[in-house]
C-alpha cells in the first residue's frame, strides 16, 4: 500500500494482473509523482471504474479526458491525472508496468 497525506493506493497481484483500490482528495496533481518515467508520465495501462468523484486525465499528446462518478474507463501509456472532486477508484492494470510505476512512486515518497 502507498499512503500519502493526499492519498492512499491499495494493491493486491492476481495472476498477472494488478487489482487496486485508490483515493485521493479534490487538488491532487500526480504529475510531480511522475516526473522521472519517460516523459514524465505514467507508463502503465490501467483500466478501472470510478466509484466517486471526477478526475482530469491528460495525456503526453496534449488529449484530455474527464471521468467521473459510474464511469468505466481506459487509461493508455502516457497519461497523467488531476483530481477535481474527491475521487475513489477500482483499477486493474498489467503487473509489470505497475510494479515499475509503484517503485518508483515509493522512491519519490522517500
Amino acid at each position: 500500500m502507498i499512503s500519502t497525506e493526499t492519498g492512499s493506493h491499495k494493491s493486491e497481484k492476481f495472476g498477472s494482473n494488478n487489482c487496486a483500490y485508490v483515493q485521493f482528495p479534490a487538488g491532487t496533481d500526480i504529475s510531480p509523482l511522475l516526473e522521472g518515467l519517460p516523459n514524465d508520465l505514467c507508463q502503465c495501462p490501467h483500466w478501472g471504474y470510478v466509484i466517486k468523484g471526477r478526475i482530469h486525465i491528460k495525456y503526453g499528446d496534449g488529449a484530455e479526458e474527464h471521468v467521473q462518478a459510474g464511469d468505466i474507463y481506459y487509461w493508455p501509456p502516457g497519461h497523467t491525472a488531476i483530481i477535481e472532486e474527491d475521487a475513489e477508484i477500482v483499477e486493474f492494470s498489467p503487473n509489470e508496468e505497475m510494479n515499475i510505476v509503484l517503485a518508483h512512486l515509493q522512491q519519490k515518497l522517500q
